[in-house]
């Protein structure tokens, strides 16, 4: 019996009853552990029901313990302050040929502040892909017309020095960030 969860959590099971004379018992362990992890608390389930005496003595008896793990460490993202700064990233990005995400914010927007470690966690599940950030209120005019943004946030994603998609953050922070990983996924 094998019990799936999604990343980043895992949960494995393991059949307590591996001496069972029952024949149809399995005395191995399924697990569903991608990156190892740390063992947590166990939880004993049962396999079967009722409330008849040999219903109980027929019940299997397993062991789930679930397997936490970190599957990435904050990155923090660069700031780019100039148009200078900007080219850079687009020049690495051509010269790599790997996607950068542009995370367009100001200090005022209390969403673009919300977003800002959920992204640097994004960040650390993409190691190939560099963050960036801009606070518009910061930086030459000239740099927010080139990434052609008029909402806030604004997140793009740039490849070989052209746009090529965005998520405009006006919605819950947890469907942005699976926008932003779709998209990633779509143009790595």
């Amino acid at each position: 019996m094998a019990l799936l969860a999604p990343s980043p959590r895992a949960l494995c099971v393991r059949e307590a009853a591996a001496a069972s004379p029952h024949p149809h018992s399995l005395a191995t362990a399924a697990c569903s552990t991608v990156g190892g992890g740390v063992a947590g608390r166990a939880l004993w389930l049962w396999n079967g029901g009722g409330t008849g005496r040999r219903r109980r003595e027929r019940r299997e008896r397993f062991r789930a313990e679930a397997y936490f793990w970190d599957v990435s460490k904050p990155v923090e993202m660069e700031e780019i302050d100039s148009m200078e700064k900007l080219d850079d990233a687009l020049r690495w990005s051509v010269e790599n040929n790997q996607p950068i995400i542009i995370d367009w914010m100001a200090s005022w927007c209390r969403k673009c502040i919300y977003l800002v470690p959920r992204m640097e966690k994004i960040a650390g599940e993409y190691p190939g892909v560099r963050f960036y950030f801009v606070d518009v209120n910061k930086v030459p005019q000239a740099v927010v017309k080139r990434g052609n943004v008029t909402k806030m946030p604004t997140i793009q994603l740039w490849k070989d020095g052209e746009w090529k998609a965005e998520v405009i953050g006006g919605h819950k922070a947890w469907l942005v960030m699976d926008e932003v990983r779709e998209m990633i996924q779509k143009n790595k």
